[in-house]
């Protein structure tokens, strides 16, 4: 039995993992946590100064490509692809992960023989292909994951990332991704050194009708006393302190997460 199985008590639920990745093709680099500096990207100033975007960089799990590869397409319905090692470029429709499809049925039971995940494959529509990261990903129940480009990390050039949301507590089987490309005539390159996604847990019910609950305020006339407080609070006075260091808001959140006070205004480069 598993931390996710129904029935665990509560204190062995909150041990058990959030998330538990299944590596099936184990080269190239694991799952990882995501960091505050994404992938040491950001400018020092923001790493210091501005926890909205170190926050937002660091939450959830890097994951790589199980190795490097190139496509090229010619900006119809043809894509080539390659790999480091390959001879070649080859035509890409549906395409195994090099050597795996073997390696999967002398590792699987007689009924299982032959269902390898695809590496790759290529969508009817011209350019937009999918891309399996070698995981499969089970999380606590009630969980899902959002699979998504990574926060904050330059993005290439050459494709974009679709995101979308994986019911990953009910359903254990590949985690893939889908990419658009945005560039043609010319190789598009995928380091494994580099995440390709990044993988956020999120509540069942955070996405679901609850999102229906919200308002508008249409006008500054229509602030209500407590919300011109706040920003009085937020804004006005911290800008008429001439004595205020930079990076306040970092400093709150900080203060909070030990327990302290949490007051102050963000400031991030701009």
């Amino acid at each position: 039995m598993t931390g996710f199985d129904a029935g665990v008590d509560s204190k062995a639920e909150a041990s058990a993992p959030l998330a538990h990745f299944f590596r099936l093709v184990s080269v190239g680099r694991a799952p990882q946590r995501a960091g505050r500096a994404a992938a040491g990207t950001l400018p020092t100033r923001a790493f210091r100064f501005c926890e909205a975007v170190t926050s937002a960089s660091a939450f959830g799990w890097y994951v790589f490509p199980p190795i490097g590869l190139s496509l090229y397409w010619d900006g119809g319905s043809d894509i080539l692809w390659t790999y480091a090692g390959a001879p070649d470029w080859y035509p890409l429709k549906t395409a195994q992960f090099p050597g795996f499809a073997d390696q999967f049925d002398n590792s699987v039971p007689p009924d299982v023989k032959g269902f390898s995940p695809p590496f790759l494959g290529v969508f009817t529509e011209p350019g937009l292909l999918q891309v399996w990261s070698g995981l499969v990903v089970r999380t606590a129940p009630g969980w899902h994951l959002l699979v998504r480009a990574p926060a904050n990390l330059p993005r290439s050039q050459g494709y974009e990332v679709y995101e979308g949301i994986v019911e990953t507590d009910r359903w254990f089987g590949p985690l893939f991704t889908n990419l658009r490309l945005t560039r043609t005539h010319a190789p598009v390159e995928i380091n494994p050194e580099m995440p390709l996604l990044q993988v956020q847990p999120i509540q069942a019910a955070i996405y679901g009708d609850v999102l229906n609950r919200f308002e508008v305020t249409p006008d500054l006339a229509r602030f209500e006393a407590p919300d011109r407080d706040a920003y009085r609070k937020t804004v006005v006075e911290p800008s008429l302190d001439h004595d205020r260091s930079r990076g306040q808001y970092a400093a709150a959140v900080r203060r909070r997460k030990r327990g302290g006070e949490a007051e102050g205004t963000p400031s991030c480069p701009r």
